[in-house]
This record gives C-alpha cells, sequence and structure tokens, in this order.
C-alpha cells in the first residue's frame, strides 16, 4: 500500500481535522501518500483529491503546512457533504474508479451514520480496503463510546448554559435551551447532569406534548417554590414540539399560578456543532486515525474502529481503548441506538429516569 484517501462527510464535527492530521503524519512515517477527497464522497466520484502530505526534494514525506494547522481547528479542511449520487451504484464504481486512477489502495472515511453506510457499501462492492472513523456530535453511533466532536459540543453547551444560568439568575426566569441531538438525546442528557439542570426533555422518553408541558410546569412551580432564582431545562432538538411551542404553552397554562412567569426559548443549534476541538476531542481523534491507518495496513476492510467500546466482540488494536468492529455490526449497533432497543440506550434513558428527582432539587 503506497497511497490512501481520507473523506470527512456529514455533519462536520470538531476533531475531524485533528483526525486528518493524524492519518497524514502517521502516513507519512510509513511512506505513506495520503490524499484528502474534497467535499465528502462527491469528491470521490469527480476525481478531486488534494495532498495531505508532500513529497520533499529527497524523496522523505511530510506533512502539508495547511494540514498540521488545521489540526486544531473545528470544521473540516478537505470540506463535507451528504451526497445523493454515492448512494447510486453507478456513483461508487466511479469513485472506484478514481481511486485506481490515482494509485490508492485504501479509503478512511470519517463520518456518522450515512457516512459509514456509504463506506460498507462501497468495500463489499469495489475491493478496496475501507475503515471507519466514528465523527458525530450527536454520539448515536454504535459500538464506540463516544464519536469525534462529542466533548466539544458538551463543552460549547456548557459554556452557552453558564451564560444563561447568569442571566436567568438575575431576573429569577425560567429557561428552555435546546441541544441538537436529531435522533439521539445524548447530548441533552449530559449536559443537563454537567449544569444540574432542573429537567431534560428527550425523544427516548417518549412523551406527548401535553406530558412535556405538564413536566415543564411542575418542575418551575417546584423550583421557584423552594426559592430558585434560575430554572434551566434542556431539549433535545429530537422532541418534535418547539422549543417555542413549548415555552409558550406552557405559559398559557401558568397563568394562574404564576401570572408574572417568563420563560425564554433559547435554541443553541449550530452553535453547538463549530468550534475548536477540546483535548479530548483532539487526543480521540489521533488514537482512531492511528488505529485506523494500522488496521489498513494490516490488510483489514469493512471495519470501523471504535473508541472504549460499551458492547462486546471488538477486535484488538494495538491501542487498549481502539477495537474494530464489522461495519455490519456497526450499522446494526445504531440503528439500534436509534430506535431504543440498545442495551446502551436502555440504560442511558434508566438512568436519568433515575436523576430526574435530584436534577430538580
Amino acid at each position: 500500500m503506497k497511497r490512501i484517501v481520507v473523506l470527512t462527510s456529514g455533519g462536520d464535527s470538531p476533531g475531524m481535522n485533528a483526525a486528518l492530521r493524524a492519518v497524514a503524519k502517521l502516513g507519512a512515517a510509513q511512506g505513506l501518500q495520503v490524499f484528502g477527497s474534497l467535499e465528502g464522497y462527491d469528491g470521490l466520484i469527480d476525481g478531486q483529491f488534494r495532498e495531505l502530505t508532500k513529497v520533499l526534494s529527497d524523496g522523505t514525506l511530510t506533512v502539508d503546512i495547511e494540514v498540521d494547522a488545521a489540526g486544531g481547528q473545528g470544521g473540516t479542511l478537505i470540506g463535507s457533504a451528504r451526497s445523493a449520487r454515492f448512494r447510486e451504484v453507478e456513483g461508487r464504481a466511479k469513485s472506484a474508479s478514481e481511486l485506481r486512477k490515482l494509485g490508492a489502495d485504501g479509503l478512511i472515511v470519517i463520518g456518522g451514520n450515512g457516512s459509514l453506510t456509504g463506506a460498507h457499501a462501497f468495500a463489499t462492492e469495489s475491493g478496496i480496503k475501507v475503515m471507519g472513523i466514528p465523527g458525530s456530535i450527536d454520539n448515536d453511533i454504535g459500538c464506540t463510546a463516544t464519536s469525534l466532536g462529542v466533548d466539544t459540543a458538551l463543552n460549547t453547551i456548557v459554556e452557552a448554559c453558564d451564560r444563561i444560568s447568569d442571566t436567568a439568575r438575575a431576573h429569577r426566569r425560567a429557561f428552555v435551551v435546546e441541544v441538537m441531538g436529531r435522533d439521539c438525546g445524548y447530548l441533552a442528557m449530559a449536559s443537563a447532569v454537567a449544569m444540574a439542570a432542573d429537567a431534560v426533555l428527550i425523544r427516548e422518553s417518549g412523551k406527548t406534548e401535553d406530558q412535556l408541558i405538564d413536566d415543564i410546569r411542575q418542575v418551575i412551580n417546584t423550583g421557584f417554590a423552594r426559592g430558585k432564582r434560575r430554572i434551566l431545562i434542556i431539549k433535545a432538538e429530537g422532541v418534535t414540539v418547539p422549543c417555542t411551542r413549548l415555552v409558550r404553552m406552557t405559559e398559557e397554562r401558568m397563568k394562574v399560578e404564576l401570572p408574572t412567569l417568563e420563560i425564554r426559548a433559547t435554541v443553541l443549534g449550530h452553535v453547538v456543532r463549530g468550534g475548536n476541538p477540546s483535548y479530548a476531542d483532539r487526543a480521540v481523534a489521533g488514537r482512531l486515525g492511528f488505529g485506523a491507518l494500522n488496521s489498513l495496513l494490516e490488510g483489514a476492510s469493512d471495519e470501523m474502529v471504535g473508541w472504549m467500546p460499551p458492547v462486546p466482540g471488538g477486535i484488538a488494536t494495538a491501542d487498549s481503548s481502539v477495537m474494530r468492529f464489522p461495519l455490519t455490526r456497526v450499522l446494526d449497533e445504531t440503528r439500534a441506538l436509534i430506535d431504543g432497543s440498545s442495551p446502551v440506550t436502555k440504560r442511558r434513558v434508566a438512568l436519568m429516569t433515575t436523576a430526574s428527582g435530584v436534577l430538580s432539587l
């Protein structure tokens, strides 16, 4: 193996650039040229590649200066996209042809569920060796305890909620803060614990709009009756009732109980996705990059490297915290995480149910 390609696909996450840098550095150290596919899978189809390593005058390899510097930045240097063309057999066949034209023998895909689904299809059809690295701030990928961007996103949420809490206490107000997490409420759950929020609203609870409003109402009544000046409720994006509607409906129902009550809705949105990666995300990115590259060189394919996986059955790597899993297993576990049948999801929800009485104190 002399050349490989790495791509970032789907939603960007802090740590993707750190993973690109790690793969490029490790590749250069082993005499391997590393290229980036521009704009995710579309770059593969169109043959749009960028050198992440450079050949020096003496024939040795080094990392491109911009790639080296970008390792500490959010987003992704080589761009990301969701490719409709890659979902088609023709698009994947064209991608394989472009990789062979480049002389690449391996592909590393950094991304979430959709990206890894594409990686699995490509590996089975093309015969080119493929390894996946989980990148998703939602922490909704199976066979890994965390994904690139999760820790940074949580730090961003905590910082934002600290600021919101300052103004809430000043005016004795309640806030409902919506964070990302379309199919998985992990960010909401984890940040609620870190912030000592009064409540957390997640899709996994399966509650109706009326039940959610009743929960908010009870938390607000109880909190203010105990002398609190700040009520903080964190809502996951996956709860389909809009944040502003929840606030408006709750205020309507509480006009008699608390006629002067003011509830504010704050949707953090894409603020959660951006920012320079934390130490944890940079470290995990480097170690997952190390595991993915070495696995390719050892002949592995159609797999993903996971960080301290919460499920059994992985294949050991040189790093005791990194295990390899077949992509079929990863995708099955991801589906189970999202539909709630995974033991991991059940544990998360059970813990939050247990903690609900503590959060409101």
